[in-house]
């Protein structure tokens, strides 16, 4: 009953926010502060990039434990990216290699793109399973917002990748930081006038 009285329990904005933005936040001050530094560890000189990583990985999960036991559910988006972060950036800390954890969100972003692209060949929309009670759409309208969505993702593996190949870290920390939650921000806000055509009113979805 304890379980079932958790799950039903709705965190806060605020809180939601916190958890969700807030290691991201810490990572790049902790960049910011440390990045010029070396850190020696049995013998091994450790990147400020490295040391910085090896700090969000047990950040970010316990922000996802917390999110977890504040709600008593979490995305597949969620579990996904903790996954790729644990995975990625215990290579990058554990093969002293900054290179891995900045191809993490290319990963996340083509995993993301080929999940929704495979529902769509099968003529579903992955993304409606997930999101049906966020925003409330016809079939046809859940149809092209899905087919938008996996192109996005798949343009935004291929950003993140032209920026760390090409660029300074500290571009990349930037985009990682800023350009890739405000291009997803944007991204839904353009797709206004899809909701507007193709959502479902209350009362319809009621009835």
């Amino acid at each position: 009953m304890a379980d079932e009285a958790m799950t039903d329990k709705a965190i806060k904005p605020a809180v939601k926010i916190a958890l969700e933005y807030g290691p991201i936040i810490a990572f790049f001050v902790g960049y910011v502060l440390l990045k010029d530094r070396t850190f020696t560890v049995a013998g091994t000189d450790y990147s400020g990039f490295v040391a910085v990583t090896a700090m969000f990985i047990p950040l970010l999960a316990v922000a996802t434990f917390l999110q977890w036991r504040l709600s008593g559910h979490l995305s597949k988006m969620q579990i996904a990216t903790l996954v790729l972060v644990v995975a990625f950036g215990g290579l990058s800390v554990w093969l002293n290699d900054e290179r891995f954890f900045k191809m993490k969100p290319t990963i996340i972003y083509l995993l993301f793109a080929g999940i929704l692209g495979f529902g769509l060949l099968r003529g579903q929309s992955y993304l409606e399973a997930v999101m049906d009670q966020a925003m409330p759409l016809k079939r046809e309208g859940w149809m092209i917002l899905t087919r938008r969505l996996a192109a996005f993702f798949f343009a935004l593996a291929l950003a993140n990748e032209a920026v760390w190949r090409t660029m300074s870290t500290d571009a990349w920390v930037n985009f990682k930081t800023f350009g890739l939650p405000l291009s997803i921000f944007a991204f839904f806000m353009a797709q206004s006038g899809l909701f507007a055509r193709h959502g479902i009113a209350e009362e319809e979805k009621d009835g």
